[in-house]
């Protein structure tokens, strides 16, 4: 918060000081009282099971110099001298608002990232590609609400060259307040399939949902999209520019000489029709990879990096805990993939399974959340490429098993298993049926805590 002052503050959140502390500086913001450190501003921030301005004597007693609020909880006469209390109308639109004032100031490019499944993905693959001429900020973990976005935003300064900002949504308007907070110069949207249709009802608002991220472009502003996706194929701007890349040849950026292989994907790059000669090599499995990587590799070029850079940017690649992470064991693998789950991305994770080279595929999937009057249709087929695609035992956990087995069952004599408690699953797979060179994929939602799974068959296989 270098770059702002006092009144700048209180003017992006248009509140009002209704206790005037006698302070020397601020530093940094913070919506959680168990980390406050000396010198932040508090944000007293609202949840289902939690009210933070309920915590304002604690804030203060701990060091924070502005606590922002929008209910007087607190006893005056508990409240430190140091610290300035500023009341507003709503805290979360407050810490929107002092964000996208904060990101006015700051002198350097925001890239931001959205679709129904990749985007962390994308957002990794992204932030490598860049780093052989840039210095690159990303977002963290899944800091991509309306809450954990400003909150990256605040860790920005002009140090950096380009921030890689990640953006989801469950609901209309979402991406809108977050694109207006982060105004993101360059955006990627990397497909557009059925996540959170139980919200959105149609896939035509989920992607009218994604493309809010380009309400507050000009027309220097360009979107990068998959144009293998039926509906981000139509997509069309006479405000922006629009660059497709994808594997079909309509696109811009087109990934020609495949290599799909157990660990990694190759490929070289047309783009405009001119084939390249560099072979892009991406340490993360399955075909989706190279449709996550033409985008990154698109928005290098606009950025004017050269192949060979973005190449070089590549091996330096990091990606987030716990998507798609290949754990070779004594006896069988496992292939952690237990971060979140939709329809599309369960059907990626069963294309890498289907590419590791394998004694027999087993599928552990679970209750894929948010998708409203679809669900029973979109387990059903899921069970339904997993039969398809080389699954040898599907072992399913959750409120949709039938639909899994339903699916899975059609045509199909592979073996099928329900249970209702994970070490039951568990002690079934280790017990009765895994042998040596099996692959276990692990993936459901991230509600449903399938880390725990793994965690067991890990410890089986030491």
């Amino acid at each position: 918060m270098e770059h702002m002052t006092f009144s700048e503050i209180v003017n992006a959140v248009q509140g009002q000081v209704v206790l005037q502390g006698d302070y020397d500086n601020f530093n940094e913001i913070s919506t959680d009282t168990r980390k406050i450190g000396k010198g932040n501003i508090f944000i007293a921030l609202k949840g289902e099971n939690f009210n933070g301005n309920e915590y304002i004597e604690a804030a203060s007693s701990k060091g924070a110099v502005i606590c922002i609020i929008d209910e007087i909880k607190y006893k005056e006469d508990k409240i430190e001298k140091g610290t300035t209390i500023i009341k507003v109308r709503d805290t979360k639109k407050a810490l929107l608002d002092l964000a996208k004032a904060y990101r006015s100031k700051l002198g350097l490019k925001v890239i931001g990232i959205t679709g129904s499944n990749g985007k962390t993905s994308t957002k990794d693959l992204l932030a490598a590609a860049l780093s052989s001429k840039y210095k690159v900020f990303k977002t963290e973990g899944n800091f991509n609400n309306e809450i954990g976005l400003p909150l990256m935003i605040f860790k920005l300064d002009n140090s950096y060259d380009i921030a890689v900002l990640e953006m989801g949504m469950n609901n209309l308007n979402e991406i809108h307040r977050m694109a207006e907070a982060a105004k993101p110069d360059i955006a990627l949207i990397t497909n557009v399939g059925v996540s959170h249709i139980g919200n959105l009802k149609t896939r035509d608002n989920i992607l009218k949902a994604k493309l809010e991220i380009t309400d507050f472009f000009n027309e220097k502003s360009i979107l990068i999209i998959n144009g293998d996706n039926d509906l981000l194929s139509k997509v069309q701007s006479s405000k922006f520019s629009i660059c497709k890349t994808g594997m079909e040849d309509s696109n811009d950026f087109k990934a020609s000489e495949i290599e799909l292989k157990e660990s990694f994907v190759e490929f070289k790059v047309e783009e405009n029709g001119k084939k390249h000669k560099e072979v892009f090599h991406v340490e993360i499995p399955g075909k989706h990879t190279i449709s996550n990587s033409l985008l990154a590799i698109a928005c290098g070029k606009i950025l004017g990096m050269e192949y060979e850079d973005i190449k070089e940017g590549l091996k330096n690649l990091q990606t987030t805990a716990m998507r798609m992470d290949i754990i070779k064991g004594k006896n069988f693998n496992i292939l952690n993939d237990c971060y979140n789950a939709n329809p599309d991305s369960m059907k990626v994770a069963i294309d890498v399974l289907k590419n590791i080279d394998s004694n027999r595929r087993i599928a552990v999937l679970g209750t894929m959340g948010e998708l409203g009057e679809e669900s029973c249709k979109a387990h059903k087929e899921v069970g339904e490429y997993a039969a398809k695609n080389g699954v040898d035992l599907l072992l399913t956990f959750g409120e949709y098993n039938k639909a899994f087995e339903e699916g899975f069952k059609v045509n199909n004599k592979s073996k099928y298993k329900a249970f209702g408690d994970y070490s039951e699953g568990v002690r079934y797979l280790v017990d009765e049926y895994l042998k040596s060179g099996d692959t276990v994929l692990v993936k459901a939602s991230r509600s449903m805590k399938f880390e725990k799974i793994v965690e067991e068959l890990k410890k089986n296989n030491l």
